[in-house]
């Protein structure tokens, strides 16, 4: 299961579409065992944008792919294709997942993927897909909604995030770090939802807080205030809060939590230890502690987790696709 199939036609955004061409289109440097097998469908010639594309099979190709990723469309006042929802459907109904980027979002819906969903766009036409599609539960606010076999982002950047997410999701957090390393991309963002990928953007080199991240990171097995950062840091409380704010967009115990439970997922995915060490390694305290923050935050226990990525990161990263389904 390992065929991710570019879903195209005239009016498709070449941003969003070359987006996940270079993601799935490449392996990462090193990588032992296959990669995917990218195909792009469409009707015949189409324009993205400015650019012209030839695709490699027509739209009757997406039910035999494994998932399908449809790129933004850049007309939303206009009712997309009948053919590519059509298309659309008809592979979701055949078992593939279904992702889209951007204001792709308005073929899902036209499909009839997102009815009773929840789901998000570019913030620009939420209000758009929320007044056609009522059906639809629209939250704006967010990066990307992953319903397991249904997936869809925000605008532009927002898409890279839900690609390196399905990469994790099919082959691990090492594999989808490479990629983001490759693209010269954060490999995770922290999208204000209970998401698998949960780490937010690193400060440039030159911010004020460069050096406070890696310290904090090499001491997560520490019950570190916001006190101790501050002192880390030379600066008031207040201060650190104002520049957390202007590097990640949250709060220092809030970035210091995610980051908890980051490296949890991590120990979780690579050892064999018990909740209760890696709720002491990741500073966490107990296994109550971490199993109640970890379940609010990423959405699953930490058992459960376990199960979905362990036997892929440590005994097979480069397995094929397996979908996932949140519980």
């Amino acid at each position: 299961m390992n065929t991710v199939a570019l879903a195209v036609t005239d009016g498709m955004l070449h941003f969003e579409l070359s987006m996940a061409y270079e993601v799935f289109g490449s392996a990462p440097a090193g990588l032992a065992g296959p990669w995917y097998n990218l195909v792009v469908c469409g009707p015949g010639a189409v324009r993205a944008g400015r650019f012209g594309l030839e695709p490699d099979h027509g739209l009757d190709r997406l039910p035999r792919a494994d998932t399908v990723i449809v790129p933004g469309w850049a007309d939303v006042d206009e009712e997309p294709p009948a053919d590519l929802v059509d298309a659309v459907r008809t592979a979701h109904e055949a078992g593939a997942r279904v992702a889209s980027l951007c204001t792709g979002a308005f073929v899902l819906a036209a499909a009839g993927l997102l009815d009773g969903r929840r789901a998000t766009t570019h913030w620009a036409h939420t209000r758009d897909l929320a007044a056609r599609y009522p059906k639809v539960e629209v939250d704006p606010d967010v990066l990307y909604v992953d319903n397991g076999s249904v997936l869809t982002s925000a605008g532009k950047a927002a898409a890279m995030d839900l690609c390196l997410h399905l990469v994790r999701l099919d082959r691990g957090s090492s594999i989808a770090n490479a990629v983001a390393r490759r693209l010269v991309v954060p490999p995770h963002r922290d999208g204000g939802q209970a998401q698998f990928v949960t780490a937010p953007v690193p400060a440039p080199d030159n911010h004020p807080l460069a050096e406070l991240f890696p310290w904090v990171i090499k001491r997560l097995n520490h019950p570190l205030t916001v006190e101790d950062l501050a002192r880390r840091a030379r600066m008031s409380s207040r201060h650190l809060g104002r520049h957390f704010r202007s590097a990640t967009g949250t709060t220092p115990l809030q970035w210091l939590l995610t980051q908890r439970i980051r490296h949890a997922q991590e120990l979780l995915e690579t050892t064999d230890d018990s909740v209760e060490t890696i709720a002491a390694a990741s500073g966490m305290g107990t296994a109550t502690t971490l199993r109640r923050h970890f379940n609010r935050t990423v959405g699953v226990p930490p058992d459960t987790y376990r199960r979905t990525f362990r036997s892929r990161t440590r005994s097979d990263p480069n397995a094929g696709l397996q979908h996932h389904q949140r519980p």
